[in-house]
C-alpha cells in the first residue's frame, strides 16, 4: 500500500465507465499503453487483480468490484477540492467554455472581442461540442446550452433567444417553384426538436434528400442548393447567397442557458466571464443577430 499512486485511481475509473483500453484512452487524452500500465501499477500497490482482461473489454473482478464504491468517494472529494480551489483563484487564468459547435463558431466567438477587452487577464477555452459537457467532473467551466439543465445542482440562467427561419438559396429558390422545394432537415436522433417537427410539418410528406445531425452541414446544403431549411438566423440572415421567406414563417424560438456548477461559479475569473456574457448577450446589437 505505500506504494499506490493515488492518480491511478483515475485510470481505474476511466476503465470501469469506458469498458475498454481505447475508450478509456480516449476518454483520457492518454495511449491505451498509458492506461494499461497504469492500472497493473494499481494491482501490483493493492495486491489485487482488479480486471479480467477480455478480447474487447476488461470486466471488474470481486475485488475490483469491492475497491469501486471507494475510488467513486475519492473521485467526488477530489472534484470538490478542485472547484473549491477554483474559488479561491485570482481574477487570472483560463475558462473553458463549452457549447453547441455553431453557436460557439458563429454567434459566441465573433463576439469574444467584447470580453478580451474587459478581461485581459483571462485566457478563453471555447469547445464546440455537441454532447453536453459534464461541469461537476470539471469538463468545462461554463456551459451553453440549447435545453434547460434538469440537474437541480446546476446554476441555470437564460441568455439569449435565437430565432429560426425557412431559408433557401436564391438562385434554388428562382429555379424551383415552392410546390417543387425539397427539404433538407435533422436526421431521427433529432426529429423531436421543435424546428425539426415544424419543417416535417411545412414539407408535409413532401422528399428529404438530405439528413444531417450537424447544423454547419444542413447550412451548406442550402447553401448549395440542395433544398431549404429551418436555419437560425444568426447562421443565415447574413449571407448573401440566402433568402429568408416570408412565408411560411417560422414560430421557433429557442433558449440559450448559460450553466455552471454552482461551486465554480464563486471563482471570480469564472464569475467574471459569466457576468461578462450576460452583459455581451443583453446587448441589442447581438440580439438583433439571434432573432
Amino acid at each position: 500500500m505505500t506504494n499506490l499512486n493515488w492518480n491511478d485511481l483515475r485510470y481505474f475509473l476511466a476503465l470501469v465507465d469506458s469498458g475498454s483500453l481505447t475508450a478509456g484512452a480516449r476518454r483520457l487524452k492518454v495511449e491505451h499503453t498509458t492506461v494499461a500500465r497504469r492500472i497493473e501499477a494499481l494491482e501490483v500497490a493493492l495486491g489485487l487483480r482488479l480486471f479480467e482482461r477480455l478480447q474487447r473489454q476488461w470486466k471488474l473482478t470481486p475485488e475490483g468490484e469491492n475497491l469501486l464504491a471507494g475510488a467513486r468517494r475519492l473521485e467526488q472529494e477530489a472534484l470538490a477540492l478542485e472547484r473549491a480551489a477554483a474559488g479561491a483563484a485570482p481574477l487570472a487564468g483560463t475558462v473553458r467554455i463549452s457549447a453547441p459547435p455553431v453557436i460557439a463558431s458563429h454567434l459566441l466567438v465573433p463576439q469574444l472581442g467584447f470580453l478580451r477587452q474587459r478581461l485581459p487577464g483571462i485566457a478563453l477555452e471555447v469547445v464546440g461540442e455537441s454532447r453536453e459537457a459534464n461541469l461537476s467532473r470539471r469538463e468545462a467551466d461554463i456551459a451553453l446550452r440549447l435545453s434547460r439543465p434538469s440537474a437541480a445542482e446546476l446554476a441555470v440562467r437564460p441568455l439569449i433567444e435565437i430565432g429560426y427561419g425557412l431559408y433557401g438559396a436564391k438562385t434554388y429558390l428562382a429555379s424551383t417553384g415552392q410546390d417543387a422545394w425539397d427539404f433538407i432537415g435533422y436526421e431521427e436522433s433529432l426529429l423531436a426538436t421543435p424546428q425539426q417537427k415544424w419543417l416535417e410539418k411545412i414539407a408535409a410528406g413532401r422528399p428529404f434528400p438530405l439528413r444531417s445531425n450537424d447544423l454547419s452541414s444542413l447550412y451548406q446544403a442550402v447553401r448549395a442548393g440542395l433544398g431549404v431549411s429551418a436555419l437560425p438566423h444568426f447562421l443565415a440572415r447574413g449571407d448573401r447567397l440566402l433568402k429568408l421567406l416570408a412565408a411560411p414563417a417560422c414560430p421557433v424560438v429557442l433558449t440559450v442557458w448559460l450553466v455552471m456548477h454552482p461551486e465554480v461559479r464563486r471563482s471570480p475569473r469564472i464569475r467574471a466571464v459569466a457576468d461578462g456574457l450576460i452583459e455581451l448577450f443583453g446587448q441589442d446589437s447581438v440580439k438583433q443577430l439571434a432573432v
